[in-house]
């Protein structure tokens, strides 16, 4: 252990998590060997360069928003607030207090500081936190590393050049957003939470906030719609065509026919006739290659291929970002900088063979120019592989990063080549259309493979004037639809539009109203709980999930960050929206309790609730805890009845999730079980045939071998 006391003279570096600590302190040290020490269960590094450097990691924020003055009673409202350590209102928190008495320890023998923190808000704001509250106020003096990649080079240019301070109007900015949504948080939760416990006796959490509010509106609000859809029948025509030796089908020129009489009087018309080629168009364009990833369009790629959420595509991102693999990932950027050094990457890119033929191609051209979008971020770049090469990944680290690297490869690529035919066809007096479209030259979009999505039909070389055989001509029913329920892609992209949130928390916030029940299921479906919630909302406090009042806040503190703004005015005008709000919710307390109340009930019925009883085919299986022995196990709700006696163990360990689905084999209801990381599926049919295989393989692989 190195003492504090001894040391004089060093340079004190201040690190997001320990991981980046260790990959900062590689990068530094002369000899990328620098010596691992601990303080007080805190693990940090010291590194040899110019001088000697400590390098000190975080665990995230260190530091958060509380009430000035602790109360052991939840009351609202609640507007004087101070930053004090997490330890301080966080149980799960305890560590966080021998890591800051670590940190202020070896920081008492430094001269000079520096934030080598993620550049971002987030970041900003667990550095300025440290420096002054655990440092002594050396929040002033200290330097800044800014860097967007973690690899050796980046870190020592960073370090070699640091800005002279802190960057203090993105600080404001941060602090000031943590701020406004504690404020929002703690008072409107508060009232909730209060008014539902009085009136059930039995405390549930229950939040919401200037963002979680609006994102769940417009859940409420899509759920609505469909609700109250009316169909409208409408008719489409299309003609069975024989072109050469294939069939095509050819779609009548009305898109959508209105009534059921001009339908049958088109068919009526076109039955037994053949066609004639009236006319053939056939255009070429080209199709650009993509933007660079930003962490948005990351995310709805990541969904669309492989059904992962903005907020597990954002955890990936993030572990790839800290093995120095990607860039800062948490950028809002479309465009890559000549700074980064394209060719560097190929190359090294080009060292795995999967690469090694498309990266080759892109190093023989003259010059490297990549399609950039117009979204700037001046903090960070869009998202790029750094030519570091992985070595052990699982499955959807693997796919994220070949994503990313398939992406930065695709946009130095040329444009696609694209050929559009449109063929009119004569029959009688009414014109059907033939659509073909083919790829003529790849250019970015052999690149971009398996990612790449092309739809293709070609069709074989045809003259005006022939004539075409129809085969038959059908006439479909159909009604038009209501607009679809929304997914995690879809409410990203409209919170993205809408501009509530930021590109680092929308993910986090449509996982919150997940876990506070909601919303459910893949396609976004709102709880009997959040409307409830909603309706009191838009009751008795309609700023709150307003979406104009939601994206002024979001100006707002854009605007603090231009010192254009100031802080303690957006404090002051939060307040001033809170009070009357809060003054009506404690006014009609007993009202809302009631009407949440009977919400929380069906919201743990249905928790509990598996599906139907496969023995009596009417009750309900029920997740149940047994009064002598508290374990818990599934029942029928008919028991209770003296009509089933269906029971079935279950797992005393870990969390249980209703999958709502079946198994394929015996049809028994299915339930996920989540012990630690992973979670498995388990069929609740104790002689379901799949167990019996496994069991069977299982007991074939232990049979002791026969020797020969």
């Amino acid at each position: 252990m190195v003492c504090a006391e001894k040391m004089r003279k060093y340079t004190f570096i201040i690190t997001e998590k320990p991981d980046a600590a260790q990959k900062i302190a590689s990068a530094l040290d002369q000899k990328e060997t620098p010596k691992k020490l601990n303080e007080n269960g805190m693990p940090y590094y010291v590194a040899t360069r110019d001088r000697e450097l400590i390098i000190v990691p975080a665990l995230g924020h260190l530091y958060t928003v509380a009430e000035e003055e602790k109360n052991t009673r939840i009351n609202y409202p609640v507007f004087r607030f101070k930053w004090v350590p997490r330890y301080v209102t966080e149980k799960k928190a305890k560590r966080t207090r021998q890591w800051l008495e670590a940190i202020s320890k070896l920081a008492q023998g430094a001269d000079v500081f520096i934030d080598a923190c993620d550049y971002d808000i987030e970041g900003s704001i667990i550095g300025y936190n440290i420096l002054k509250h655990a440092c002594d106020g050396k929040e002033n003096v200290a330097k800044r590393m800014k860097y967007s990649t973690l690899t050796k080079e980046e870190l020592e240019e960073s370090y070699n050049q640091p800005l002279p301070h802190l960057d203090f109007a993105l600080i404001e900015a941060g602090l000031t957003r943590h701020e406004v949504d504690w404020l929002y948080g703690i008072n409107l939760s508060r009232a909730l939470t209060t008014a539902a416990k009085n009136q059930t006796g039995r405390y549930t959490t229950l939040s919401t906030g200037r963002v979680q509010g609006p994102a769940l509106k417009f859940i409420a609000e899509r759920e609505k719609n469909i609700k109250t859809f009316v169909p409208t029948p409408y008719w489409t025509i299309r003609a069975k065509t024989q072109v050469g030796s294939q069939t095509y089908e050819a779609q009548h020129e009305k898109e959508r026919i209105e009534t059921k009489h001009e339908a049958n009087t088109i068919l009526n018309t076109c039955k037994g006739k053949n066609g004639q080629i009236e006319k053939t168009e056939a255009k070429q364009f080209q199709q650009a290659p993509p933007f660079p990833f930003c962490l948005g369009s990351l995310q709805s790629e990541a969904y669309s291929l492989f059904g992962y959420t903005p907020k597990k595509t954002s955890t990936i991102a993030q572990r790839l970002y800290l093995d120095a693999l990607i860039s800062y990932p948490r950028t809002s950027n479309q465009k890559l900088p000549l700074t980064i050094n394209y060719h560097t990457i190929l190359e090294n890119l080009s060292k795995a063979p999967e690469y090694r033929k498309p990266t080759t191609e892109l190093l023989a051209k003259p010059t490297l120019r990549p399609n950039q979008g117009n979204q700037d971020d001046p903090a960070h770049p869009a998202i790029y592989p750094t030519g570091k090469l992985p070595r052990i990944l699982d499955n959807s680290e693997r796919n994220i990063w070949d994503l990313i690297v398939r992406r930065f490869l695709a946009v130095f690529a040329e444009p696609a080549l694209i050929q559009s035919i449109k063929v009119t066809i004569d029959i009688d007096i009414h014109h059907f259309f033939l659509r073909g479209k083919r790829t003529l030259k790849e250019g970015w979009l052999n690149y971009y493979k398996p990612y790449a999505r092309t739809k293709e039909t070609i069709l074989p070389s045809i003259e005006e004037g022939e004539v075409v055989i129809v085969k038959d001509v059908l006439c479909d029913d159909k009604f038009t639809q209501p607009p679809p329920r929304y997914n995690h892609l879809t409410l990203l992209k409209r919170m993205e539009k809408e501009e509530i949130g930021t590109k680092a928390t929308r993910g986090d916030i449509i996982q919150t109203l997940f876990d506070r029940k909601y919303i459910k299921d893949r396609t976004m479906t709102a709880t009997d709980l959040g409307l409830e919630i909603l309706e009191v909302l838009g009751k008795h406090c309609k700023t709150v999930i307003s979406i104009r009042f939601t994206r002024e806040l979001e100006h707002k503190m854009s605007n603090i960050q231009i010192n254009s703004e100031k802080r303690e005015q957006v404090i002051t005008d939060t307040i001033k929206t809170l009070k009357p709000t809060l003054e009506t919710l404690k006014e009609k307390e007993k009202e809302i309790g009631e009407q949440l109340a009977e919400a929380i009930k069906k919201s743990r019925t249905e928790e509990r609730t598996i599906g139907t009883c496969p023995t009596c085919k009417t009750g309900k299986l029920t997740i149940l805890h047994s009064r002598k022995t508290e374990k818990r196990f599934v029942g029928c709700t008919n028991y209770f009845k003296g009509l089933c006696k269906t029971s079935l163990p279950l797992p005393q360990k870990g969390t249980i999730k209703t999958l709502n689905r079946n198994c394929h084999k015996c049809g028994w209801p299915l339930i996920q079980v989540r012990m630690h990381r992973y979670p498995w599926t388990l069929c609740l049919n104790p002689q379901c045939p799949l167990k019996e295989t496994r069991r069977t393989k299982i007991e074939v692989q232990n049979m002791p071998q026969r020797s020969n």
